[in-house]
């Protein structure tokens, strides 16, 4: 029950071929993302599938938990986000943009058009369908089944929550540089941690600012407020994706330093209280919490020693 794993499985591979160079892996692989694609516009379990009027991807059915914020307590589900949520586009949109471009290498034209016709598509829904003006920032949820009307009188989820970055972070360029930049200042000014971003700005009513108590407790406040260290390399992206400071950028991964030495030695840990001092808590040594610090680290430095960067 997931509808996020699938979609980073296109940002993996497309990681190991700009690293790697690997053509012929990519042409072996190519079947099996072709046919990604083709279940995603079918339709599969949990309600997953393309709307056809819009080219974006809905997922999500009552007690079912998809994305990553997947914590469920008994029969209730925490965050069910049912609907079309914000990073599940992202991520669509980076699949459908990956496929275009890896068609072009492969030399298959013809799907290498059809992709770039559906990720433009998918580009200009997903502007107008996730952007509230009034707030400045993205819809977390749109077509959902819980929250407010908006203006167009859909329901839709917003909270001001950190899933937002990756439409800035995965640069696809979905959002145009004054939403962009709209985007990580309010991440930056409500979820932005030294040690990662907050689930949920602190002033929603539903922010609990402690990991604690009993196994309920503790999965009823895991994204309603929690930090998550993985999400501050993809912060780090998009910053610097917005503002070309790579020397700012690098110093917000730096606030993870000193827990360094903290929890397990050396490594990382899942989560901290999304009040300060931001105490560690959950796992003590998270893989994706060092694989995305070190992704982001091993980028920007890269574009720290790009000639002419000062």
């Amino acid at each position: 029950n997931t509808v996020d794993a699938t979609l980073w499985y296109f940002h993996a591979v497309s990681a190991y071929v700009e690293a790697s160079g690997d053509q012929q892996l990519l042409r072996d692989l190519f079947p099996a993302l072709l046919e990604i694609f083709e279940w995603h516009r079918r339709g599969t379990r949990f309600g997953i599938k393309v709307d056809a009027e819009d080219g974006l991807l809905r997922a999500g059915e009552p007690g079912v938990q998809l994305t990553w914020m997947d914590a469920k307590v008994g029969h209730r589900v925490i965050t069910p986000r049912i609907g079309k949520p914000v990073e599940i586009n992202a991520l669509w949109h980076f699949a459908l943009a990956s496929m275009a471009r890896w068609a072009q290498m492969l030399r298959e034209q013809r799907l290498a058009k059809q992709f770039e016709r559906t990720a433009m598509q998918v580009a200009h829904t997903f502007a107008r369908a996730f952007w509230c003006e009034a707030r400045g920032y993205l819809y977390d949820v749109v077509d959902s089944t819980e929250g407010e009307l908006d203006a167009r009188g859909r329901r839709v989820d917003a909270s001001l929550r950190a899933n937002q970055i990756f439409a800035v972070s995965l640069g696809t360029k979905l959002l145009d540089a004054r939403r962009a930049r709209a985007v990580v200042d309010a991440c930056g000014r409500e979820l932005l941690t030294p040690v990662g971003l907050r689930t949920l700005a602190a002033g929603d009513p539903q922010y609990v600012g402690v990991y604690q108590g009993s196994p309920e407790e503790r999965d009823a406040a895991y994204h309603q407020g929690t930090v998550w260290a993985w999400l501050l390399g993809p912060f780090a992206l998009a910053h610097h994706r917005v503002y070309q400071d790579v020397k700012y950028a690098l110093s917000l991964l730096a606030g993870l330093a000193p827990h360094l030495g903290e929890g397990c030695l050396g490594t990382i840990g899942e989560i901290f209280d999304g009040n300060a001092p931001h105490t560690p808590r959950g796992c003590f040594a998270q893989a994706w919490s060092v694989s995305q610090t070190l992704f982001a680290w091993h980028a920007l430095t890269r574009r720290a020693a790009a000639p002419g960067v000062e």
